[in-house]
């Protein structure tokens, strides 16, 4: 699409600017990047779940052309292990605190105890199979089931951030004096991230300056990273990231392999470049822990809300207190005076979970919304009428107001589109063949969050009119360089096609990791703050000169569209920016814009909200279930391309189904492996079981998350997509699911 004088760029649909490369093949992504003498690095994991490698044989290895094997015994020791967001949301990111190599324990399946190098990648490959090793064993937990009897109550989770034990009035009095309730147990299967590109990162050095290529979803985090791992200054790190081909968490926090392949190229002299097997992406890039949740959900005899219990149960790794924050918006949605959250932990032999998109809301926001349509049914209230009827008019936490809400636009909105018919849905499931078909619906919400420190970007005007906006930030899908330029246009009023995005280069200002829904409001913030700057700069420049046409005005009769600056009132009074730099013989104007988000003790709750409505066709006989249509309406503040974020959605609400129906990694007893850790087995959605989705943004203006009210949407899509099908099922079935996902046994 070509940019025209009509109207603001943000909100409509731009193709992607990076599309074409993508799509002809020129996009070059980390493992492609061509590094001369690049030695290739395969990591070699241990065999077991727990214990210590007793020894290692690298002979054949070295034999059959290994240039170098590095092990405990010869890998240089970190200058130091950070710990997991030592800063809250951005800065330095390891993704758990433990590096491998650096003794002889073995904490995890799979976990690294060689790196094998070698001239080309199939001979170091060959040469990691004939590395052996001999160990001392232990027997794993990697299962809730294996250390129940272990578990223990932390302090905090998610890494000291969180809270584990929360509560707001008296929930044991509140269910005393309840009329109905229902409580229930979920329990959630592992999952694992499985993007198209696999992990991958690439290091070379000059002199005491190092360029790692690195498949990133945080350029500036991977550069802060491995600076404090190698213990050298970030400044003599270079982190870019061309391409990135998907993330969905397991590219947001920086893992082992990123930091080995600095430190050994260091070492060995020549570029070093290491690419993760699929397999190895099952034991490198963290997980979404197996977990339980109990809730118990009370009301009185008006079905208003008046207690919630919820309790979580999960799998965390050796090293780290970490569980996705499952409690706190399925808390918050509702208007329940009465809560009482807490997480427990069990210390298993796994890697430290990570962010899996829609971190914590999507299994948190799952289980408490299958218990509210079983409250519905026990009752005999309308599921979405008992939705609307209890929703949280403030925040019942903090109590104070939401920066903004549509919860019940959404709802309302999605039901109108669905067709949704109380009566229709209190008659239980009508019949197709051999087929019962139910509906569903549940809410979202995901909270806005803000990286703890200030957001950049740098602005540069052309004498020839044209822009240049560089971020340090990076794109894995989701088109930020396209939303990008988008901000930059409006905010100077230069047409999208005179205006260049670089991304994707610790070298350009920092920008904080994308995660929790941040990226698209940390960087249209600093780029419209960068690109305000400037254009205050240009007016200033005008306003001052007495040869221009905008000599003495005031500057807030100003407006700039279409390259130039004119007066509102009378447009034909004003001058291009070409114009005016020729009459100052300027090459350019530029400025580095910074945003400071707000602080985290501003007077609003901060959530984004949606609904979402599912229809499922289920065979009893069979067990099986297909989804026909789903229907989804959220309210993420400010939508920057409706084209971007309907792509977004879209594959968030397939994740949920995926959540929903498929996806589950079975972890090995014996030895602690992911015994199904590969595409052939570990199940995903194709496109003969993605079902027609309908998308509706109902846009509410925020004026306090960020300049331009953008709450993002990178994960809400996926919360409450799963409980709508969930719910569907039940509704066609008639049976509770506890079991997630839903197998052909729990339905025959």
């Amino acid at each position: 699409m070509t940019a025209t004088a009509a109207g603001p760029l943000i909100g409509r649909g731009f193709d992607r600017v990076d599309g074409r490369a993508k799509v002809t093949g020129k996009a070059h992504y980390t493992a492609e990047i061509p590094l001369p003498g690049i030695a290739h690095a395969v990591l070699v994991g241990a065999r077991i779940g727990s214990g210590t490698v007793r020894s290692i044989d690298i002979s054949l290895a070295m034999a059959a052309g290994a240039v170098a094997v590095y092990t405990h015994e010869n890998l240089p020791k970190v200058a130091t292990v950070p710990p997991v967001f030592p800063s809250g949301f951005g800065g330095i990111a390891p993704g758990q605190t433990f590096f491998p190599m650096q003794d002889n324990v073995v904490h995890y399946y799979g976990q690294p105890i060689a790196v094998v190098l070698a001239d080309t990648f199939e001979t170091a490959q060959h040469a990691a199979e004939l590395v052996t090793a001999e160990y001392d064993r232990l027997d794993p937990v990697v299962r809730l089931d294996d250390g129940r009897d272990a578990q223990y109550q932390p302090e905090k989770v998610f890494c000291g951030l969180v809270p584990a034990i929360q509560s707001r009035g008296d929930f044991e009095a509140a269910a005393q004096a309840a009329t109905h309730s229902v409580d229930a147990t979920y329990h959630f299967a592992a999952n694992h991230h499985n993007p198209i590109e696999c992990s991958a990162t690439a290091a070379v050095w000059d002199g005491d300056q190092v360029t790692v290529y690195d498949a990133t979803q945080g350029v500036s985090a991977s550069q802060a990273t491995i600076a404090a791992y190698l213990g050298i200054s970030p400044g003599n790190v270079r982190v870019v990231a061309h391409f990135v081909g998907g993330g969905f968490g397991g590219k947001a926090m920086i893992w082992p392999h990123v930091t080995l392949a600095p430190m050994i190229a260091r070492e060995l002299g020549r570029p070093v470049k290491v690419v993760l097997t699929r397999e190895q992406m099952f034991h490198g890039t963290g997980l979404r822990e197996e977990q339980e949740q109990r809730i118990t959900l009370v009301c009185d005899d008006q079905g208003i809300f008046t207690g919630l219990r919820h309790h979580k149960l999960s799998v965390t790794s050796p090293f780290d207190d970490f569980a996705e924050v499952s409690l706190g918006v399925a808390g918050q949605a509702y208007a329940i005076p009465n809560w009482d959250a807490r997480y427990r932990l069990i210390r298993g032999n796994t890697m430290t979970p990570t962010f899996m998109r829609g971190p914590g809301e999507a299994s948190g926001m799952l289980a408490m919304e299958c218990a509210v349509d079983e409250l519905a049914t026990d009752i005999g209230v309308d599921p979405v009428e008992l939705r609307l009827r209890n929703h949280a008019a403030i925040d019942p936490e903090s109590g104070h107001p939401w920066s903004s809400d549509g919860y019940a636009e959404c709802v309302r909105v999605a039901a109108e589109r669905f067709g949704w018919s109380a009566a229709e849905h209190r008659a239980g499931p009508r019949t197709d063949g051999n087929w019962l078909i139910g509906q569903g619906v549940s809410t979202a919400g995901y909270p806005v969050y803000t990286p703890g420190q200030p957001q950049r970007a740098h602005a540069r005007l052309l004498a020839d009119g044209s822009l240049i906006v560089q971020a340090g930030t990076q794109d894995f899908g989701t088109g930020v360089a396209t939303t990008m330029a988008q901000v930059a246009g409006d905010a100077l009023g230069i047409e999208f096609d005179r205006i260049r995005v670089d991304i994707g280069d610790s070298d350009h200002p920092n920008i904080a990791a994308a995660v929790g829904s941040m990226g698209a409001g940390n960087v249209s913030a600093a780029v419209h703050t960068a690109c305000t700057d400037l254009r205050t700069q240009l007016i200033g420049l005008a306003t001052g000169d007495p040869e221009s046409p905008l000599h003495d005005r005031i500057v807030q009769e100003i407006e700039c569209r279409d390259g130039r600056m004119r007066v509102r009132s009378n447009p034909a009074v004003g001058e291009t920016y070409s114009a005016l730099l020729a009459r100052h013989h300027l090459t350019d104007l530029e400025t580095i814009g910074t945003w400071f988000p707000p602080s985290g003790d501003a007077p609003y709750g901060k959530i984004s909200f949606g609904a979402q409505f599912a229809e499922v066709a289920v065979d009893p006989e069979l067990g099986l279930v297909r989804v026909r249509r789903m229907v989804g309406a959220f309210a993420p503040g400010r939508v920057l391309n409706a084209k971007l974020a309907r792509s977004q959605i879209l594959g968030g609400m397939n994740w949920g189904l995926s959540q929903a129906l498929m996806e589950a990694t079975l972890a090995d007893a014996r030895n602690g492996a992911w015994a199904n850790a590969s595409l052939l087995e570990y199940l995903l959605p194709v496109n003969a079981d993605a079902p027609a989705v309908d998308i509706t943004f109902v846009e509410v203006t925020d004026a306090v998350v960020n300049p331009l009210g953008v709450k993002g949407l990178g994960e809400i899509g996926m919360v409450g997509a799963s409980a709508a099908i969930i719910n569907a099922i039940r509704h066609a079935t008639g049976k509770p699911i506890r079991e997630i996902p839903v197998r052909i046994e729990h339905l025959i």
